[in-house]
């Protein structure tokens, strides 16, 4: 590891330890020939994912505009900001341990979906009628007909 010192290339590491949840290692490094410490991340690269959406587009793969979705459909709901974002991480991981590159909106709101279901209901009908895009009222009515017998 180059010194951002002195410009050396050899160092030793002082400290090694998880970080940002065990999603990256933090290392202290001294360099062999300053002497001064530095610190470095050591994280896992991962190949973007492209989400393909109904047009045939394609563009990268963002947590955040899964979470926002999420989140409109559990405003003024008893939900927290850390199940949300739980739930983003957690498909978001999915997406990522799969062996698919090119991920498609549909499979994306469904996986939302599944997951509200066991968070919120409302929220999951909420979220539902703009991903499904209702018609009008009997296709809301029979995603709510649906729900309920399920329970």
């Amino acid at each position: 590891m180059k010194c951002p010192y002195c410009g050396h290339l050899d160092s030793k590491v002082v400290d090694s330890r998880p970080a940002e949840e065990g999603a990256s290692i933090r290392r202290r490094r001294e360099c062999l020939s300053c002497q001064k410490r530095f610190t470095t991340y050591e994280t896992v690269e991962s190949l973007p994912l492209v989400v393909v959406k109904k047009d045939g587009s394609r563009q990268t793969f963002e947590k955040r505009k899964v979470l926002n979705g999420m989140i409109r459909a559990c405003e003024k709901r008893p939900v927290s900001i850390d199940t949300l974002e739980a739930i983003a991480d957690q498909i978001e991981q999915n997406i990522q341990n799969s062996l698919e590159r090119e991920y498609s909106t549909e499979k994306i709101g469904e996986l939302v979906m599944e997951n509200l279901k066991k968070v919120d209901e409302v929220a999951y009908v909420r979220f539902a009628s703009v991903y499904r895009q209702f018609k009008d009222i009997n296709t809301f009515m029979a995603e709510l007909n649906k729900l309920l017998q399920e329970k």
